[in-house]
């Protein structure tokens, strides 16, 4: 059965790092779900996704098209375009099933916290123009250690305690180089890493998350159980994820194609 006559909803996240495309049946179920790099074009990127979904969805089929991220405007074939808050509000609502609850997203350029009451936006934070405590900074930090964020992540599980105290990432990755000098082991860097994004996304959050309440990390760090883990010790408390977690301000544009 339709909702408003719309068979499909496709949401499309075009991040600074990555694009997210999500298609959903009118009950808001997943049936399709792409992720690739942006690139140095959002616009040849969001061409070549209308030219998937061409492929993909029936010929005649009543689909409609919501864009947000950083790239939203290079999607001339949206329908709408909604901020990035409110997408990955109702995005994060939507997978983890709850109403009530702060978002963690951290992408590639900036980290967003998100304080969701009764699935509405009811506060929200957002890191300045430094990258530290994203995804830029972890890949940052893993081209100095050789390595690849996942590679990094992996390699930290096996660190030990070792600080990284710089809030800015050039400072930061001199401190690291620093630690590579008087033969630190990667390992323990590795670990430092990933606990100095933990400590700044907690530093940018102030007072958004009182009480013992879980928090939910989306966006492109939910791969990494050990992002997770520091990150719970960072703030004491359960950080939970899933899998669909990076997607969700794509899940929550398809979700606002439907209702259109």
């Amino acid at each position: 059965m339709e909702e408003n006559g719309v068979r499909y909803g496709v949401g499309i996240d075009i991040g600074s790092t990555c694009a997210k495309t999500i298609v959903t049946d009118a009950k808001g179920e997943i049936l399709w779900r792409d992720l690739r790099p942006t690139g140095w074009s959002s616009v040849e990127t969001a061409e070549a996704i209308r030219r998937d979904l061409t492929d993909l969805l029936k010929e005649g089929s009543d689909a409609r098209f919501v864009a947000t991220g950083y790239g939203r405007i290079s999607v001339p074939f949206a329908d709408k375009c909604v901020t990035e808050i409110s997408c990955h509000a109702k995005g994060a609502a939507a997978l983890f099933g709850v109403k009530d609850l702060t978002v963690i997203d951290i992408g590639g350029q900036d980290t967003k916290l998100i304080a969701i009451k009764n699935g509405a936006v009811s506060e929200f934070a957002m890191n300045d123009k430094c990258s530290a405590g994203t995804g830029r900074f972890l890949e940052v930090m893993a081209n100095t250690l050789s390595v690849t964020p996942a590679g990094l992540c992996e390699m930290a599980e096996k660190g030990s305690e070792t600080r990284i105290s710089s809030l800015c990432t050039v400072f930061a990755e001199s401190e690291v180089i620093n630690l590579i000098g008087r033969g630190t082991p990667r390992e323990n860097i590795a670990w430092a890493v990933v606990d100095s994004i933990a400590q700044k996304v907690k530093i940018q959050a102030g007072k958004m998350a009182p009480g013992k309440e879980p928090l939910y990390l989306t966006g492109g760090l939910c791969d990494f159980p050990f992002v997770t883990e520091r990150l719970g010790r960072a703030f004491g408390r359960e950080v939970r994820t899933q899998p669909d977690a990076r997607f969700a301000g794509a899940v929550g544009a398809a979700l606002y194609a439907l209702a259109l």
